[in-house]
């Protein structure tokens, strides 16, 4: 099955999208995207190493991967708080106000 170069451009690019980005564009690329460079670079030169469907598969997984981060981030807001930062904002959710307590006590 041989697709178009514009074809496996727009996947590769559609990847490389859902990957967390690089800091610096000079800086080496990561051992994954050096390999998605190269797995296209051989497919668009005929060698099929992957087919452009797993591409497709793999692209719609990494959306998905996002967008339920996202979405677990969105709708468990204290997922990521300490227990004590919990707590305070439980309280203050209700109207309560923690005492400030001292340091090297309790």
């Amino acid at each position: 099955m041989t697709s178009s170069p514009a074809h496996l451009r727009s996947l590769y690019r559609a990847i490389l999208r859902e990957l967390p980005p690089r800091p610096i564009l000079a800086a080496p690329r990561t051992p994954l995207h050096a390999q998605l460079r190269a797995t296209f670079s051989s497919a668009g030169e005929g060698t099929a190493d992957a087919s452009p469907a797993v591409a497709a598969e793999l692209a719609t997984y990494l959306r998905s991967q996002r967008t339920y981060a996202t979405l677990l981030e969105r709708y468990n807001p204290g997922m990521d708080m300490d227990e004590t930062e919990r707590v305070r904002l439980t309280a203050r959710r209700v109207g309560m106000d923690l005492p400030v307590l001292v340091k090297g006590r309790l």
